[in-house]
């Protein structure tokens, strides 16, 4: 009987890699977001209003409708997680130049101050694990994490679409 061999380039998983992939999702998700929970919490804020500041400061003037598209939550939820950061100030909305019902949100000083504080534990966090994994494992991870993304998602990490510097 001849031998056959699997090509080297497919990859089979145990059961025990995958649960242990979940698993490794779970604790880093907690300990990425503890840090921020503690800023949060001094303000009666929780992590819907963490995503609101993030995506808002990493894109000024986005509309309300973007972001609704991006947090995929309700526009009651949003509403009020939205009404209170602008109600506190750390968020303005402005009408559309073109479509006045638009409303354009960009973070107010105090609330690029709050993103940047919220986000630097984090940014530290994933520079350090990137440091320690090397360039290669960087390049595999963002596959990684692309391929659990929604493919419908996926278009907005396109890298031919990032400015060049």
């Amino acid at each position: 009987m001849a031998d056959i061999k699997a090509p080297t380039h497919l990859l089979f998983l145990r059961e025990e890699e995958l649960r242990q992939g979940i698993e490794l999702l779970y604790f880093a998700y907690r300990d990425f977001t503890a840090e921020p929970d503690q800023m949060l919490a001094r303000y009666g804020f929780g992590r819907a209003h963490h995503r609101v500041i993030y995506f808002v400061g990493r894109h000024p003037g986005m509309t309300v409708s973007e972001l609704l598209g991006i947090l995929r939550i309700t526009k009651q939820s949003l509403s009020r997680v939205l009404g209170q950061l602008v109600e506190e100030g750390f968020i303005v909305q402005q009408p559309g130049a073109r479509d006045r019902r638009q409303r354009l949100l960009t973070l107010t000083e105090k609330g690029t101050q709050l993103e940047r504080q919220l986000s630097q534990n984090q940014r530290d966090r994933i520079a350090r694990a990137y440091r320690r994994a090397g360039a290669d494992a960087v390049e595999g991870f963002r596959r990684v994490m692309l391929g659990i993304v929604n493919e419908a998602d996926q278009k907005r990490f396109d890298r031919s679409r990032e400015p060049t510097p």
